[in-house]
């Protein structure tokens, strides 16, 4: 090689690595400074079941087609639930629709006297009102198409529907674990909708009365993300740590993520106590929900590259505690 070719290669290789230095790291906890998000609150009309589900949508600042993050509440829940995935996620660029599922929402337990309250809510946790919210899922989605291509929408060319995740918590991970594969009664894909490319569940669950966990969970074909705690138990129902641990090892593998938040209780995932609340918050909780989330929709939505490697190698650790478990496949 001349000295010539020498001197231009060196230059060359030179100016892509001051490129690359001058570019920022991915981190999934960076928003805009000062931005306050804008939220909507809509009601969908299924004329079908004759029946309305309230959601709010957090919108990101730009005017184009964003990837969509839909999110189920939890028990007694709404959708003016969990406002910090609302506001980070939009503020990474998601469209938010958070729903509100009538039967198990806050209207279970609102007006009830206090010493009633658990009673009521254990009642509202029954099959009648899963398959309610499972259907609440699509119907959702059927609205949102409709918005998006409505002029009189303030949705209007906002969604970008071949983009689209599910999330929830608690009642709203068994809503996301039954619309985004997992087996349900004798026809596996009885609710599983197609139009959904990704999923997290916070408080997973593997049912005990489900049978063999492999059966239900064996056929999940699109990215997941399991977040629970080594102390996440509900006042509610029968699942316990056990049961949400079941589900990360039936899943096949290909963009299966779990995450175990030490000493995390249940209300970890949640803005609020709960019932039966025995310790103080772990702050760093909620920065590592919001890092690893953020993360899994960026890599699995919008195939973003960087946070793809983020997500597999060594970006979890940056936000990791030392007792905090994380592993994918």
């Amino acid at each position: 090689m001349s000295r010539r070719l020498s001197l231009f290669v060196f230059i060359l290789m030179a100016s892509i690595g001051w490129a690359l230095a001058d570019e920022p790291a991915y981190d999934p906890l960076a928003v805009p400074a000062n931005r306050k998000a804008e939220a909507l609150d809509l009601t969908v009309k299924d004329t079908q079941r004759d029946r309305k589900i309230p959601v709010r949508v957090y919108l990101p600042a730009a005017k184009t087609p964003a990837a969509v993050v839909l999110f189920s509440h939890g028990l007694g829940g709404s959708r003016e639930g969990n406002p910090y995935l609302g506001e980070h996620w939009s503020g990474r660029g998601y469209v938010v629709v958070c729903l509100q599922h009538a039967g198990s929402d806050e209207a279970v337990w609102k007006d009830v006297p206090l010493l009633q309250r658990m009673a009521a809510m254990r009642r509202a946790a029954n099959l009648q009102n899963t398959l309610l919210r499972l259907k609440d899922v699509p119907a959702v989605i059927d609205q949102l198409e409709r918005w998006n291509q409505a002029a009189d929408s303030p949705l209007a060319g906002r969604l970008d529907l071949a983009r689209i995740g599910m999330s929830g918590h608690s009642f709203g991970a068994v809503t996301t674990q039954g619309v985004s594969g997992q087996r349900m009664g004798r026809d596996a894909a009885r609710f599983t909708d197609k139009r959904i490319k990704a999923a997290l569940a916070m408080s997973p669950n593997s049912p005990k009365s489900g049978g063999d966990p492999q059966r239900l969970f064996g056929g999940v074909a699109i990215p997941w993300l399991l977040m629970t705690g080594t102390k996440d138990v509900a006042a509610v129902g029968d699942a316990d740590v056990a049961s949400r641990l079941a589900v990360f090892p039936a899943l096949p593998p290909g963009g299966k993520y779990e995450l175990v938040l030490h000493g995390a209780e249940h209300e970890a995932f949640s803005d609020r106590d709960l019932p039966g609340s025995r310790k103080q918050r772990n702050p760093n909780h909620h920065r590592v929900i919001l890092a690893l989330s953020t993360a899994f929709w960026d890599a699995w939505l919008r195939g973003d590259t960087p946070a793809r490697a983020w997500l597999d190698k060594k970006g979890p650790a940056s936000v990791l505690e030392k007792n905090d478990r994380w592993q994918n496949k």
